[in-house]
């Protein structure tokens, strides 16, 4: 008699998550494929337009933030208005919307596309001055979003077995003295130098150091393991939801997690490695630099964090369901 195949966490969430993206297929209309704000108004993705002349554009002088939707709820929304705030806060940018508005306007963009996995995207510019005018007091913010089907930077289908990364060696990241990087930004040099690194050594995704010999994130935070002590940068990175996330699922496993600097060198020594974002999750680590990471399998810690992350997501504590039309 054949052994029955044990369904896992991992199973069950991609089959449930394929069977959802083939029912959207089966939709039609304007907004199938993701809705916009711009203008302030709800518009098709392809009429979405940011004015030539703001300062979002012309500088980068804009944050955002990204929550997600998965199985119609969405995650930890108001954490990521929180940040939201925060970064305003700090570039000095006052929105010109309510947040009882914004997180309205998220929610009826989600609902107008109909999609149940959504990545979703809210940005605050520092909006056009009069012409030739550069006085930055005298801007007006802006605010646009949008909705599109849930992003994966590493793919769910290779998450089961890990990706690949690399330590960068020709650029590091802009150093929090030049850019906060607790502001979410979209200054991406350095990230977008780092990515063309690791295609170019035959890997998905780049580790950014630091230039004191410690490693610090890439579009997403960084988690090594050894044994059962978690470790992640603590300077030079961006506080993500995600991140948040996966240290306190590890606390209440009563693992340790050591936020502080993490020496370029411990990765190569860790037991496993994992990276976090919205866009992604827990995203396995198994082969870096061209070598594997501990065995080369995903370890337990970082399966745990893992089943117990999407789990979470059904939580009415973290999540709420969206009305869809």
């Amino acid at each position: 008699m054949n052994p029955k195949k044990v369904a896992t966490m991992y199973s069950i969430l991609r089959q449930a998550y394929e069977a959802r993206l083939a029912a959207h297929a089966l939709r039609s209309g304007p907004f199938v494929a993701g809705a916009a704000f711009a203008q302030n108004e709800i518009v098709e993705l392809a009429e979405a337009k940011v004015p030539l002349f703001d300062l979002g554009f012309l500088r980068s002088d804009l944050t955002y933030d990204v929550p997600a939707v998965w199985d119609g709820r969405f995650f930890r929304l108001d954490d990521h208005l929180d940040r939201l705030e925060r970064s305003c806060a700090k570039l000095r940018l006052e929105p010109p919307m309510e947040r009882s508005a914004m997180r309205d306007m998220l929610i009826a963009l989600v609902r107008k596309t109909g999609l149940r996995d959504a990545y979703v995207d809210i940005i605050i510019t520092r909006g056009a001055p009069k012409f030739g005018d550069r006085d930055l007091r005298k801007a007006t913010a802006a605010v646009y979003a949008f909705v599109i089907p849930y992003v994966w930077i590493m793919p769910l289908a290779m998450q089961e077995t890990g990706g690949s990364a690399i330590v960068a060696r020709d650029v590091r990241r802009t150093p929090p003295g030049a850019m906060d990087p607790t502001i979410k930004n979209l200054q991406w040099g350095d990230l977008t130098r780092g990515f063309f690194e690791a295609y170019d050594r035959d890997a998905l995704l780049p580790l950014l150091p630091d230039g004191d010999g410690n490693i610090t994130e890439g579009c997403y935070n960084i988690f090594t393991v050894h044994g059962q002590v978690l470790r992640t940068p603590a300077r030079g990175v961006l506080e993500g939801v995600t991140r948040r996330t996966a240290i306190e699922i590890a606390e209440a496993e009563g693992w340790r997690v050591d936020l502080g600097d993490t020496p370029i060198g411990s990765l190569y020594t860790a037991d496993e490695v994992f990276l976090t974002s919205t866009a992604g999750g827990v995203m396995p680590i198994t082969v870096l630099d061209g070598a594997p990471v501990g065995d080369g399998k995903v370890g337990p810690v970082t399966r745990k964090i893992w089943d117990r992350y999407w789990a979470l997501h059904a939580d009415p504590k973290l999540s709420f369901a969206v009305e869809y039309e």
